[in-house]
């Protein structure tokens, strides 16, 4: 055995304590042939801190495309010539989405919005939108809506959303690269002070966007810091008319690898399957990422690129015999 899955074990498994950077890029490293020993002991960590429960979560967009901002990977943006055009959902359509999500057993839905940040327009839809839905089903309210200012962070606390998603979508140092219109601190700004409200924070990235390896290491390490409640765990899928088209797939393997170290990286934290994994994994890796640390899903379609359908997740969570977490009392 690598003294580095030696150590993990004693550290993270025994002990409840997550990897540094350095021992992150150690797990990165490891070759082909160390890789099921790894997803093994990624599965036991999370089962030792996380349980067998799996989180399950739709999402829908209010607002979709007309970004202004240049996120390379991103389709929604206004400035590239993508297919997808700006459109807004109105309130019925957006408590019948909360509804079919409810109906597959899902405890989250996170409504979300192609801006910068909010403006009146979205804050006023979005108090509807969301006192619609309490009142029409029983499922937590998530939201991500950009950069927040401390009024709107205020805001969404009072609407009774209980977490909210703004991902730094990668590591500080291969930011610049891949965003130019706003910088890491502003998104860091955002999630301290969704932090310091009490709402959970959801915050996660995309790999494959061009960074190294020892970037994707330094990305979990950040992440940890930050000590996310969730980190939804993407995997580019190359958009057309994006400057990020004509990326490659990240490799399934790799993909695995990478599963395994943020779960080595975050042992308690729940760490989600969303965009990318049916292009990068298929079905056996969807598997094996739920045998290698993996605890949520993405159930259904993304926000501009198609999912697996919501049943087929279901029934592979029930073969593994891994129960869907129900909604908590506590909301």
């Amino acid at each position: 055995m690598p003294q580095i899955l030696d150590r993990a074990r004693a550290r993270v498994l025994d002990g409840g304590a997550g990897l540094d950077q350095a021992e992150i890029l150690e797990i990165l490293r490891l070759p082909d042939e160390d890789l099921p020993e790894l997803l093994q002991l990624a599965h036991d960590v999370r089962m030792k801190w996380c349980g067998p429960e799996v989180e399950v979560e739709g999402i829908v967009s209010l607002k979709t495309g007309g970004c202004p901002e240049d996120c390379h990977f991103c389709s929604q943006s206004g400035l590239f010539a993508s297919p997808v055009r700006a459109v807004w959902l109105d309130i019925p359509s957006l408590v019948k989405a909360a509804e079919q999500t409810a109906a597959t057993g899902a405890s989250e839905f996170c409504i979300v919005a192609a801006v910068r940040g909010p403006d009146q327009r979205l804050m006023d839809q979005m108090r509807e939108g969301v006192k619609a839905i309490k009142e029409a089903v029983d499922i937590q309210v998530a939201a991500s809506l950009g950069m927040l200012t401390q009024e709107q962070v205020d805001d969404l606390v009072d609407m009774g959303v209980h977490r909210y998603n703004h991902n730094l979508e990668t590591c500080k140092s291969h930011f610049p690269n891949v965003v130019t219109t706003h910088s890491w601190e502003e998104r860091w700004s955002t999630l301290t002070m969704v932090r310091e409200s009490g709402m959970e924070v959801c915050c996660g990235g995309i790999l494959g966007m061009g960074e190294t390896i020892e970037q994707r290491a330094e990305f979990a390490a950040q992440l940890a810091e930050l000590d996310p409640h969730e980190v939804p765990l993407n995997f580019l899928n190359p958009r057309p008319g994006t400057p990020f088209s004509d990326r490659p797939v990240v490799e399934g393997k790799d993909a695995l690898r990478a599963i395994a170290a943020f779960r080595l990286a975050m042992p308690r934290t729940i760490l989600r399957y969303a965009g990318g994994r049916e292009i990068t994994l298929g079905d056996l890796g969807t598997r094996e990422g739920l045998l290698g640390g993996i605890n949520a899903v993405i159930v259904g379609n993304y926000l501009t690129t198609l999912g697996r359908p919501a049943t087929a997740d279901l029934e592979l969570l029930q073969d593994l015999k891994m129960p869907v977490k129900s909604l908590s009392a506590t909301f």
